[in-house]
């Protein structure tokens, strides 16, 4: 750095430190720049500590999403040792209990992002993986792509490692009221940054609020539960079901997700219609991370439903062998959501780009976009 340049310059300044913000810092970071990051609360309390913590990368939307998804996979797996992140467990196994469920899955080994992927016989299944109550299913596929880390404490640990071995400047508890590049007003003071990346998340209605209005998003609330079954019980990995498949774009653009979701119409209406999906994954003490579903508004209320908890467990009770399950927690989180795509990238001005994930995948894909964000630029 120049020794005459201000310790409040730099050359990249990130607003916001969810995972999204911090994927665009470490990027920006691992090509030799000057990061500061600015957040406004006290540490990261919104989606980025609140989800599954589960790198998915099979079921992603094709094209761009799956690409970003396999290296940001590649980006966790490398950093995590270095940051004291643990990779909890890996692996995606996904059963499908209907003919046309099994239907989709035999249709998406067909494509290129089945790579590695495998459809597993349910016999073979259940011995492999006992916890999962395999007697209905018709398949099980089985991907190696997936890990999973504890988002509630990865995010605080990534952003320490980023301070610490890259030198990356935080200033939490420190709003950003402006951005007119390269001069950035926060609460405190002005900044300066050669190149602003704004990933305020939620916050649809401040920084660049007219732009962001132009591409019609709307928030997404989810319920998530902690569950604590009996002792000794282990999953194989993370675990999905027929309702991903109507959700998860890489499964459900195929021609043959149509049929499934014209059954699940009939048979799971009330899922549907609160968006559930069953995503199971598990932490270090045994304990399962449980959810989700996903209610849509401009505003939404942040009063959970204990039907739609109870719709979220009987599906888990389905799908686990369970000899107990007792709720330990229950949560919501808040993301912003887009009918038309699963990420924007807007630039106000060649300085300045908004970053916003609007398909709940930033944890699954922040880094690939920070990669593409920095490489177009």
């Amino acid at each position: 750095m120049n020794p005459s340049m201000s310790v409040d310059s730099f050359d990249v300044i990130v607003v916001g430190a969810g995972i999204v913000g911090l994927a665009h810092a470490y990027t920006a970071a691992q090509r030799g720049l000057r990061v500061c990051v600015v957040e406004r609360d006290a540490a990261c309390l919104g989606a980025s500590i609140r989800n599954f913590g589960f790198i998915t990368v099979t079921g992603q939307a094709p094209g761009d999403m799956w690409r970003r998804a396999m290296h940001s996979r590649d980006v966790w797996q490398a950093i995590a040792p270095q940051a004291g992140i643990d990779i909890v467990h890996r692996h995606l196994w996904l059963a499908a209990y209907r003919p046309e469920a099994h239907a989709v899955l035999e249709a998406f080994l067909r494509t290129p992002m089945a790579e590695a992927c495998a459809l597993i016989d349910a016999t073979d299944a259940q011995a492999r993986a006992p916890g999962l109550n395999l007697a209905q299913t018709r398949s099980v596929l089985f991907s190696p792509h997936e890990l999973r880390v504890e988002s509630r404490t990865a995010v605080g640990l990534l952003a320490r490692w980023l301070a610490e071995a890259h030198g990356v400047v935080f200033r939490f508890g420190e709003t950003v009221h402006e951005v007119e590049t390269p001069r950035v007003r926060t609460s405190r003071g002005t900044l300066r940054g050669e190149r602003v990346v704004v990933c305020t998340n939620t916050e649809l209605h401040g920084l660049f609020a007219g732009r962001i209005a132009a591409h019609d998003l709307r928030l997404c609330r989810l319920q998530m539960l902690r569950v604590q079954p009996e002792a000794g019980f282990r999953l194989p990995g993370a675990v999905m079901t027929d309702l991903s498949l109507v959700r998860y774009e890489g499964y459900s653009s195929l021609p043959e997700a149509a049929a499934l979701r014209e059954r699940l119409m009939q048979e799971e209406r009330a899922s549907l219609d609160h968006g559930i999906h069953l995503i199971v994954v598990q932490s270090a003490d045994g304990s399962l991370v449980v959810g989700d579903s996903h209610h849509y508004g401009d505003a939404p209320e942040p009063f959970a439903i204990e039907a739609v908890d109870q719709l979220i467990l009987r599906h888990l009770r389905s799908t686990l062998n369970l000899e107990t399950a007792q709720v330990t927690e229950r949560w919501t989180g808040v993301y912003p959501s887009s009918k038309t795509t699963p990420c924007v990238i807007d630039a106000p001005d060649d300085a300045t780009r908004v970053v916003l994930v609007t398909s709940g995948s930033g944890a699954s894909t922040g880094f690939g976009i920070a990669a593409d964000v920095f490489d177009a630029w």
